[in-house]
């Protein structure tokens, strides 16, 4: 059709279909009109309105017969290019994929606060054992619970604690995430290790529910003070906590007020003036064995930390106890019994979301509990 390409395009110009071109051209030059005439006279007409399309192929050495929509990333044009036999390649548009993220991403300002000084104070928030997903009928356990209450609970608790703190001069927050955040960590309804779990909701709602929260909680709490988010793995979503750690990370990741400790490490430390701040799900080495965990996997910092901190999670009920310099403290849940939990009598713990004071120099000096 090359030898047409002149008068094709100037049947196109007079405001003409590319199919009405394609059957005069046929009817013009007598022969049998039919797709692949309808096709190659496309191409001609598309090749004229996006000339600097083909002239970008050129460039950079790619067929222009090959050019289908608009894919490849180049510094004027997208150009979507087949591969062999059609067939669809993760490389095509790996770049281009990238490029378009990039320009979605949030443009964090950095909020400037005054330098802190020896009276201030740390506040550490953890909401533990959410469970998100889980279903209890207040018929047979006496409680209801589920997603919605889950997630209200925890924003309650949180802005029950902002309240209660406000007196203080709160220089940096530690936001500890994960601990079975999520009730299920596939899409058969059950834990990582297979067992079965009550749920009341798809396991993708589920999980966009999580996320939001801590979106919002997070949003919250950088407004008032610089804040560090540590995760910790746990048993019933040890896979898709990951995943929704690492979800929270890419939204807030370039935020120049948070900091991160995402590691799949099952044993998280930080540091807060005078205070060594250890957190754990609960579900792996023994409560007796992690002060000496502690001073080994942070040594550099067990000689200057007077005061030694562990919060544990995994058992929805409080125990405390000091070993030697270390504090070890399980906190509540805001989560009741389930069905089989009721079965087996393990209920009737209080119900809680906690959160904690550190002075720079004196340690912890406040507990703040609000209770269901």
């Amino acid at each position: 059709m090359v030898e047409h390409r002149e008068r094709i395009i100037e049947l196109y110009k007079t405001g003409i279909s590319g199919v009405a071109v394609a059957k005069q051209i046929a009817l013009d030059n007598n022969f049998e009109y039919n797709d692949y005439v309808r096709r190659s006279i496309g191409k001609i007409i598309q090749r004229a309105k996006n000339k600097g399309v083909f002239e970008e192929c050129e460039k950079v050495g790619i067929d222009p017969e090959k050019v289908k929509h608009y894919w490849y990333k180049g510094k004027n044009y997208s150009i979507n290019v087949k591969g062999e036999n059609d067939t669809f390649k993760y490389e095509d548009f790996k770049e281009d994929f990238i490029a378009s993220v990039k320009d979605l991403k949030p443009n964090y300002i950095q909020i400037i606060r005054k330098d802190s000084d020896n009276d201030s104070h740390c506040l550490l928030i953890d909401p533990a054992d959410v469970h998100v997903n889980k279903l209890c009928s207040a018929f047979e356990t006496g409680i209801d619970y589920n997603s919605q209450i889950a997630v209200q609970r925890v924003e309650d608790g949180v802005s029950s604690i902002l309240s209660k703190s406000n007196g203080f001069n709160i220089d940096k927050i530690i936001l500890i995430v994960g601990n079975d955040i999520l009730n299920t960590d596939n899409t058969r309804n059950s834990t990582t290790k297979l067992t079965m779990q009550d749920t009341h909701m798809k396991w993708f709602d589920a999980f966009l529910m999580a996320k939001r929260l801590y979106i919002d909680i997070i949003s919250t709490l950088v407004a008032i003070s610089d804040l560090e988010v540590v995760y910790n793995v746990s048993n019933h979503d040890e896979m898709s906590g990951f995943f929704l750690m690492d979800s929270i990370y890419s939204w807030f990741n370039e935020h120049p007020n948070i900091t991160f400790n995402r590691s799949p490490s099952h044993r998280k430390y930080t540091v807060y003036g005078k205070n060594l701040i250890g957190t754990t799900h609960g579900d792996g080495a023994k409560q007796n064995d992690l002060p000496l965990l502690m001073c080994h996997e942070a040594s550099e910092h067990w000689h200057v930390c007077k005061h030694r901190y562990w919060f544990t999670h995994h058992v929805h009920h409080k125990t405390s106890k000091d070993i030697m310099s270390v504090q070890i403290e399980s906190l509540r849940s805001p989560s009741p019994a389930d069905s089989w939990h009721h079965k087996m009598g393990y209920q009737h713990s209080p119900l809680a979301i906690e959160g904690f004071l550190f002075h720079k120099e004196f340690g912890q000096v406040s507990r703040i509990t609000t209770l269901f």
